[in-house]
């Protein structure tokens, strides 16, 4: 009996570690979904912000549009803006959801219109004045920037997020919303960052040949 238990033993031991390893395992959605929510929204928010970014800059790069393929000062302006969007989002989805639990039609539409009226417009303002001040740009600059923007980044909106809101108020789980919204963004963000630097490369050219017409444009 004796050795039949030594024998056994080391072999109880191993099952008992690898099924609390496995545990482990599986308990990092629970974690990242839930006790650490709002780390994971902020952090992918960013993350995703910054992908978006560093594709759209291969596809300039492979067009010829600029001579330097990465620019890592723009790549880490976005991934900021990014971090600081994230809880904005966190608390908003929360908020509405818990104000508007039912998942029917007419709720997911007075959803899909908060989004578009109020929380589109104020995420679409603080990035381009995000990205203004971390480009040290007077505020006089940032408010032409967002007037002479604003509309085709909102336009664009519309065709991309009544769809991808329609999905993620009807069958997307709260908890997951954020992440949800973050993955689609990160296609969204090539759009942006186009938008955002388009005319980037005429400054350029211009500061290069006369930079009294660069303070004359922008100004």
């Amino acid at each position: 009996m004796f050795k039949i238990t030594r024998y056994l033993l080391p072999h109880i031991r191993h099952v008992s570690t690898s099924s609390s390893k496995s545990s482990s395992f599986h308990n990092i959605p629970n974690l990242v979904f839930g006790k650490y929510l709002l780390h994971t929204n902020i952090i992918s928010s960013g993350v995703l912000m910054w992908l978006g970014d560093l594709c759209q800059q291969e596809i300039e790069y492979r067009q010829g549009r600029i001579e330097k393929r990465y620019d890592y000062g723009r790549m880490t302006r976005m991934f900021i803006v990014g971090i600081v969007l994230g809880p904005i989002h966190h608390y908003y989805y929360l908020y509405i959801a818990k104000i508007m639990p039912k998942r029917n039609l007419s709720t997911v539409l007075t959803k899909i219109g908060l989004d578009q009226f109020v929380m589109s417009p104020i995420c679409i303002v603080t990035f381009f004045y995000g990205m203004g001040a971390l480009e040290m740009k007077p505020i006089q600059k940032i408010n032409t920037e967002i007037i002479s923007k604003f509309l085709n980044v909102y336009v664009m909106d519309w065709c991309v997020w009544v769809p991808t809101q329609f999905v993620n108020f009807y069958f997307v789980p709260v908890k997951y919303q954020v992440f949800y919204i973050n993955a689609v963004t990160m296609f969204y963000n090539v759009f942006l960052s186009f938008i955002k630097h388009k005319d980037m490369e005429k400054v350029q050219a211009l500061e290069d040949t006369d930079p009294v017409m660069v303070n004359k444009k922008l100004s």
